[in-house]
């Protein structure tokens, strides 16, 4: 039995990588199978998320456009389609600011095939990324979308856009090591993205998990102290009912007796202005004790980040 405190990393160098190597990322962090990550396993990855429809880990790639067309009609279509999962800035001369994740981009084009901007974000980002797309453009049309010119946001632009468009365009990710309690807590953020550690597949008596089930240290009880003791045998023997039930049993089955003190991996995924809806409501002293131990420390790491737009 391993015994941890909870922690959190920004995955701000992470936004600096291409968008296969940010989506393998977060989605490898589901079955704990980072040893597998090289500089050749990104694309075959994302593909294959893409063909199975996994479509939260496609979430964990986002991209900002800006699409110029020659008359207003587009972008009354595009409005027109409802489209979801999308951040949207009209700018001047039928022009528009639009950040999406790959699976919002994906959706929309399945969904809305002969939607003129949608076809021109498609095909622009296909270019770049055909593995995304390969198997669910239309044929033939290029042509149909030649008058929307579409060029791509560069992050560090985005960070330099004033603090109103900025907390709707700029997404970034956190990977916290909490215990389930508070993760049950943190998913009710529906705006967000989430890829979490999956005790269904994880089998963690296996060499690369130590052969132990890993424990958030709790807030609530002294070290050394009787409760902390009662807490400390509980989850020695919820370790060693587990382990008996792995010899017969799949993780799946395994798993049912672990407790809301078992260590878990969440990414999330958002916008600043998100994450700012997030620290109002997760760092007040009416919030989870424990939510409150990463969240209030995150919260000041954010406002020396994001000045201006995190406060």
């Amino acid at each position: 039995m391993k015994i941890i405190d909870p922690s959190y990393t920004v995955l701000d160098e992470l936004d600096q990588q291409s968008l296969a190597v940010r989506i393998e990322y977060c989605g490898r962090i589901c079955y704990k199978s980072e040893d597998k990550i090289d500089q050749n396993s990104a694309t075959p990855f994302v593909q294959k998320m893409a063909q199975h429809g996994h479509n939260s880990v496609l979430e964990m790639g986002v991209v900002t456009l800006w699409l110029q067309c020659k008359s207003s009609e587009p972008l009354v279509d595009f409005f027109l389609r409802q489209p979801r999962y999308f951040q949207v800035d009209l700018g001047d001369n039928s022009t528009i600011l639009l950040t999406g994740s790959i699976r919002a981009f994906r959706e929309m084009l399945i969904h809305h095939p002969n939607c003129d901007l949608t076809l021109a974000a498609a095909l622009f980002l296909a270019k770049r990324h055909p593995y995304f797309f390969d198997t669910i453009l239309p044929e033939n049309t290029s042509q149909q979308v030649q008058s929307i010119n579409v060029a791509k946001v560069p992050l560090s632009e985005v960070d330099t856009m004033p603090p109103e468009p900025r907390g709707r365009h700029r997404h970034i990710g956190v990977k916290f090591i909490i215990n389930r309690a508070v993760t049950h807590e943190i998913v009710r953020h529906r705006p967000c993205s989430f890829l979490q550690e999956s005790q269904r597949y994880c089998r963690y008596s296996e060499n690369k998990f130590g052969g132990e089930v890993t424990f958030i240290k709790p807030m609530f009880y002294q070290e050394g102290s009787s409760e902390y003791a009662i807490w400390e045998k509980a989850m020695a023997d919820t370790e060693k009912m587990y382990l008996e039930l792995l010899e017969s049993s799949t993780p799946q089955a395994a798993r049912t007796v672990l407790p809301n003190s078992c260590k878990t991996e969440l990414i999330v995924y958002a916008n600043l202005d998100e994450w700012q809806h997030i620290f109002n409501l997760r760092t007040t002293k009416a919030a989870e004790p424990s939510m409150r131990e990463v969240m209030i420390p995150l919260h000041e790491e954010f406002k020396k980040r994001f000045e201006g737009v995190i406060k």
